[in-house]
């Protein structure tokens, strides 16, 4: 096919940028009017009339303006749309909520799901780390009070689980350093078998009773990498007017709830993918025909030599491209960077 002249790309582009803000078809005198085009109402008739035997427009009834296409979105986002940026006020303020919960995945994990929605104005969707093994990296144990202990387990996916236990005798804070070198030295990088196949080898009472923890952590783990999916503002997508029908408001949920459709899109697209960055999936791209009416923006976190997860954004193909990218983004780099923090420490 070949490209469109530097007119109809302009003029596609302010369409679809109208079009995701008003819902409504746009007309030629619309466009004229709006953006104080250098050229006549007729002129972008004859463009709209060609982008639309192009296939990137259509009329939804007889004198009425265009709308896009799924072609249409699709050569808006890959040619049209341009790089955006969140202002940084914003990074500021989204930076600043997770680090106040920078050391517990899962708030990590609802937080973004919730600030995806926020910022987005659409419906979110994070996925939990996925590792094809959950491993000990190290733990810490450190004195609260009395037989009170705190104990501190870093996984080799980042995750960091805590738990307070009552020992049976009060430890000084150098032996319980001593003892969580034990354990670190004898286990890291083992997984539920192993640390399962040397537990009977631990004599030391306080040892066996860290060991219990950490070894029921890391079985946890293994479910918690393919467990809970985080949404988040699916009352946005609702609201929209594409869904406001009960019949599609029904199919949206059922869309939302669907695990193994989603699941084999986030494979296919994003776990199993070389190419890093923003994917954005729109119509199903004829893939997937639960998601017809539906565009996805969504990126991996974390690391492929360690463990991944997913972030990302659903809503109406009539959806704001440029900034659902820009958060989806930023959001998926931050919780790398936290992941490598956690990883690191």
């Amino acid at each position: 096919m070949a490209g469109l002249t530097e007119r109809q790309k302009l003029v596609l582009a302010l369409l679809v940028r109208d079009y995701i803000d008003t819902a409504e078809p746009i007309s030629s005198g619309r466009l004229v009017a709006n953006y104080h085009l250098d050229f006549s109402s007729a002129t972008v008739r004859n463009e709209l009339a060609a982008l639309e035997g192009r296939g990137f427009l259509l009329q939804p009834y007889t004198s009425a303006g265009r709308v896009p296409t799924k072609e249409g979105y699709r050569y808006f986002v890959q040619k049209l749309m341009g790089a955006d940026e969140l202002p940084a006020p914003i990074k500021d303020m989204i930076r600043h909520q997770f680090y106040q919960v920078r050391h517990d995945v899962d708030d990590w994990l609802s937080l973004s799901a919730s600030v995806l929605a926020q910022h987005s104005k659409i419906a979110s969707i994070v996925t939990p780390l996925h590792t094809e093994k959950a491993r000990l990296k190290h733990i810490a144990l450190l004195s609260t009070r009395g037989r009170q202990v705190l104990l501190v387990i870093i996984l080799n996916s980042g995750e960091v689980h805590q738990q307070t236990l009552v020992l049976d005798e009060v430890f000084p804070q150098e032996q319980l350093d001593a003892k969580a070198e034990q354990i670190n030295l004898l286990a890291s990088g083992m997984d539920a078998k192993e640390l399962e196949e040397i537990n009977s080898e631990i004599q030391d009472t306080p040892l066996e009773e860290v060991f219990a923890v950490v070894n029921q952590v890391i079985k946890q783990a293994v479910v918690i990498s393919s467990g809970e999916v985080y949404r988040d503002g699916l009352a946005n997508m609702l609201s929209e007017p594409e869904f406001s029908e009960p019949e599609k408001a029904k199919q949206t949920l059922e869309l939302f709830e669907d695990r193994g459709m989603m699941d084999d899109l986030l494979s296919r697209t994003v776990f199993e993918s070389d190419a890093p960055g923003v994917h954005v999936i729109i119509g199903g791209e004829d893939t997937w025909e639960q998601l017809g009416d539906c565009s996805l923006i969504i990126a991996r976190y974390g690391s492929k030599e360690h463990a991944m997860g997913a972030v990302g954004i659903i809503g109406p193909l009539r959806m704001a491209y440029s900034r659902g990218v820009s958060t989806v983004r930023f959001v998926s780099d931050l919780m790398s960077e936290l992941i490598s923090e956690s990883m690191s420490s």
